[in-house]
């Protein structure tokens, strides 16, 4: 067992190295179906009967609330998925409204750049891209994760019941809104900095949740906004992601952005940061 331990530590040393990249994930939901499509449906109803009033006071805040059928069908096929925690997937209709507000006030003549990390199954750029087309503004997302986009894989999802999907495939009901994404596989902390962005109007971190990470995920993205420009947080939950919540414990004491922390569970919090010069 020690020796073991050992050549764990030796093997997370080298990946730590600034020249070596990890390997990136082929098959990151295993080469299984994780449960029946009944398990699923199960979770779904479980999930939308979910207590929302504190969301629906922060959609008629911002002023703007995503379609709800719209948001249920999406989430049935991008986020109801097996895991240890209850499923909540209310960042979709707050992403849109923040968005949607957002695209409402900007002034300028530019397309819209929005940026991702931690793309997953594609629900989160799918609600900011529906945002895009409500709205009827210019612009695109892109997106970082380590999973591919163009490999047939088990996605912990009901439509694994179908067989092994691309994401383009698990996603193909939303085509107008694939037309706003440009997906990118890689590891965030390696790949952002090969990510050819000038402007970033809009943010949404979602990856790694270390507070190094986030932070260097924030610093790119900062060096790229402007006054009244957006960042959105994910997973701002102090007894899960500590780490999350120190960057932006950090960022709110040292960087020019008005933090608004949201938490609409014990499990799941956000935070919006709206950069103020």
């Amino acid at each position: 067992m020690k020796l073991k331990s050992k050549l764990k530590n030796i093997i997370e040393a080298v990946y730590n190295l600034p020249f070596i990249e990890k390997p990136l994930l082929q098959n990151p939901f295993g080469k299984k179906i994780w449960a029946t499509k009944d398990k699923y449906l199960d979770l779904y109803y479980e999930a939308i009967s979910l207590n929302d009033d504190l969301v629906k006071a922060f959609e008629k805040k911002y002023g703007f609330a995503i379609n709800y059928e719209y948001w249920k069908e999406l989430a049935l096929h991008t986020q109801v998925v097996i895991k240890n925690e209850s499923l909540n997937f209310f960042h979709g209709r707050i992403l849109y409204s923040v968005l949607s507000k957002y695209l409402k006030d900007f002034r300028e003549n530019d397309s819209i750049s929005i940026f991702e990390t931690g793309t997953a199954r594609g629900f989160s750029s799918i609600c900011m891209a529906k945002a895009l087309i409500d709205m009827k503004a210019n612009g695109f997302i892109t997106t970082i994760d380590s999973i591919p986009h163009e490999k047939k894989i088990y996605w912990n999802c009901i439509d694994d019941n179908e067989g092994p999907k691309k994401r383009s495939e698990l996603l193909v009901n939303w085509s107008n809104e694939l037309e706003r994404i440009i997906f990118l596989q890689g590891w965030t902390t390696t790949i952002i900095s090969r990510v050819g962005l000038s402007r970033i109007n809009f943010a949404f971190l979602d990856a790694q949740h270390t507070k190094e990470n986030v932070l260097k995920e924030f610093m790119y993205v900062f060096e790229r906004q402007k006054e009244g420009d957006i960042i959105v947080f994910d997973d701002v939950t102090k007894s899960l992601f500590p780490g999350v919540c120190d960057a932006v414990e950090i960022i709110e004491k040292n960087y020019p952005y008005q933090i608004e922390k949201i938490n609409f569970s014990e499990s799941r919090g956000y935070a919006i940061g709206k950069r103020f010069s």
